[in-house]
């Protein structure tokens, strides 16, 4: 457990946490004293895609942390309604809102839209976009009561320029719009409202397609995964954003997460800050193999 516990009374809920930065992000604000509800659908291991509530929840029992983990699909709104009804009668508050969930988007990975069928919107939007206004919506009363509060959106560069599909980009787009309205009308309340920016995660379901080569590279089917994050380092920005004591200045905003860490000076997990710039110049150089498989679908 982190000796720092510089979040102790702290209560917060993450959304979407079996697996990858919304485990990341539940892990970093347990080991540093938050009270933590999270939330997941994933019951089952599946080899291909790693990760259950409960092993997010014995990883933050592991440290010494506090966690509720809650089965919960956030295209439901009453099992939604639920989870804040609970946080509300256990805890009496809620300090940080980080919404996360999203649906399963390989499928439409290197297709084109009028390919796709019309369902594949209604999951992307709705349990992207639609969840994180749902929960947002809940968390706001509660919040206001306090008069202070703040809620993350997990984002990404594909609000402004294509990044896997059109669904995910209008979805994120959407994201941000969301961040900068609800900051707007939340600000008087003293409740920031923020959007992070991952880069490449090295979450549990890509790496499950990635190898070791002799020399000690990851690679990702041909991409060196050297300068990706691990889902620790979009954590460690939520709880940098969480102790700031003036976030209201950086609310209806987003920023990537290198960004916040070069401001705050917090690293990742091997005590480095991931380069998304150097690998953003792999990606445009493309790696054959990454592209062939990443776009046809695979680890994602």
């Amino acid at each position: 457990m982190a000796e720092n516990k510089s979040l102790n009374g702290k209560v917060a809920l993450v959304t979407g946490a079996s697996r990858g930065i919304g485990k990341g992000i539940a892990l970093e604000l347990a080991e540093n004293g938050a009270t933590v509800y999270f939330t997941g659908r994933t019951t089952t291991q599946d080899p291909m895609r790693p990760g259950t509530i409960a092993a997010t929840q014995r990883e933050i029992d592991e440290l010494g942390g506090t966690g509720v983990g809650l089965v919960c699909d956030h295209h439901d709104d009453t099992q939604v309604a639920a989870v804040f009804e609970k946080i509300s009668a256990e805890a009496g508050r809620l300090d940080i809102l980080v919404n996360n969930a999203t649906a399963e988007m390989g499928s439409m990975v290197g297709q084109p839209f009028w390919k796709l069928p019309i369902e594949l919107w209604d999951n992307v939007i709705g349990v992207g976009l639609r969840s994180h206004y749902v929960a947002s919506w809940y968390a706001a009363p509660l919040m206001v009561e306090q008069n202070r509060g703040l809620i993350i959106n997990v984002s990404s560069h594909g609000s402004r320029e294509y990044l896997m599909g059109v669904c995910y980009g209008v979805g994120k787009a959407g994201v941000e719009k969301l961040t900068r309205d609800t900051a707007h009308e939340l600000r008087e309340h003293g409740i920031s409202v923020i959007s992070i920016w991952p880069g490449m995660v090295k979450s549990e379901n890509r790496l499950v397609h990635a190898e070791t080569t002799t020399d000690g590279r990851v690679l990702l089917f041909g991409l060196d995964l050297e300068h990706a994050e691990t889902p620790h380092f979009s954590g460690r920005a939520v709880v940098a954003l969480a102790r700031d004591p003036d976030p209201i200045r950086k609310t209806g905003q987003n920023f990537w997460l290198a960004d916040l860490a070069k401001e705050y000076g917090f690293t990742d997990i091997d005590g480095k800050i991931p380069d998304a710039e150097k690998l953003h110049e792999q990606l445009l150089q493309g790696a054959p193999e990454f592209w062939s498989d990443v776009l046809g679908g695979r680890g994602k």
